[in-house]
């Protein structure tokens, strides 16, 4: 039996039971494959965030990220959790930060701020694209976006308000057929941006808050708002809120993302 450290971590979040649910696991090496995926599907959050020592010295930690049905290349609110977990146990002070390097999506930051974290990722760049099959899927009237950078297969579906958002029901099933992170999203009432995500296809129909979906919406929103900054809510069943900053231009931009976060659990992971 082998013993792993586990937190129970709630990401964009000032209280429990809010936010989204990330599982953490500190390791000390890799072990297969077909393991963290199954420590993955026996955690069944939408992400468990695994990490370990990184030998090369390009970051300090080592990151992965799994649903309860596969690997992800890229996942906003685990990482924050990750951060979160490391940067208390050291004992951070406000403008510390820890870096992970990732598979697919090159070195993340997380940094210490006075009220919780930031959290860098590298933008998703969207274009219009016709795609009758996915607005099918999630009904009501809206413009679809598809990705053209960035490290998941993601579209942004644009509707007209936030009630249009909030009264969507899709076909979990149809979505569950397309391979691709749906962000539905709108103007906001008492923040700038709302949002909700819907991810069947990997294991997650609708997800709480998504870091990840947001390092697109960065890009997208800031261009229509005529501004770098600003608030946004994710209009799930547990919601949560977000800063969303962005920095620089094009492909080579960078999305800040801010929030605090709230450990649930700390205990023992038994591996047989």
């Amino acid at each position: 039996m082998t013993d792993l450290p586990y937190w129970h971590v709630d990401a964009f979040a000032d209280r429990p039971f809010t936010g989204n649910q990330a599982a953490v696991m500190m390791l000390e090496s890799w072990f297969d494959d077909a393991v963290l995926q199954a420590i993955g599907a026996e955690n069944n959050f939408a992400e468990t965030a695994c990490m370990v020592p990184d030998a090369t010295g390009a970051a300090d930690y080592e990151l992965r990220w799994f649903t309860p049905t596969s690997e992800v290349a890229l996942c906003g609110h685990a990482t924050l959790a990750a951060g979160h977990v490391a940067l208390t146990r050291d004992g951070a002070k406000p403008g510390d930060r820890v870096t992970f390097r990732t598979r697919k999506a090159d070195i993340l930051a997380v940094y210490k701020t006075k009220n919780g974290y930031e959290l860098s990722l590298p933008v998703t760049i969207v274009k219009k694209r016709d795609d009758a099959a996915l607005m099918a899927a999630l009904g009501g009237a809206g413009t679809v976006f598809h990705s053209v950078s960035g490290a998941e297969q993601t579209a942004i579906i644009l509707y007209e308000n936030e009630a249009a958002i909030r009264a969507l029901a899709p076909d979990i099933r149809a979505l569950g057929a397309i391979d691709i992170m749906a962000i539905c999203t709108a103007p906001g009432g008492s923040h700038d941006v709302v949002s909700r995500v819907f991810v069947p296809a990997w294991g997650v129909d609708e997800d709480s808050v998504t870091g990840a979906a947001h390092a697109a919406l960065a890009p997208f929103w800031a261009e229509r708002l005529g501004r770098n900054q600003f608030t946004a809510h994710q209009a799930s069943q547990r919601g949560g809120d977000l800063i969303c900053r962005l920095e620089g231009d094009g492909r080579d931009g960078r999305a800040w993302l801010g929030g605090p976060c709230v450990t649930v659990v700390e205990g023992v992971f038994h591996l047989p």
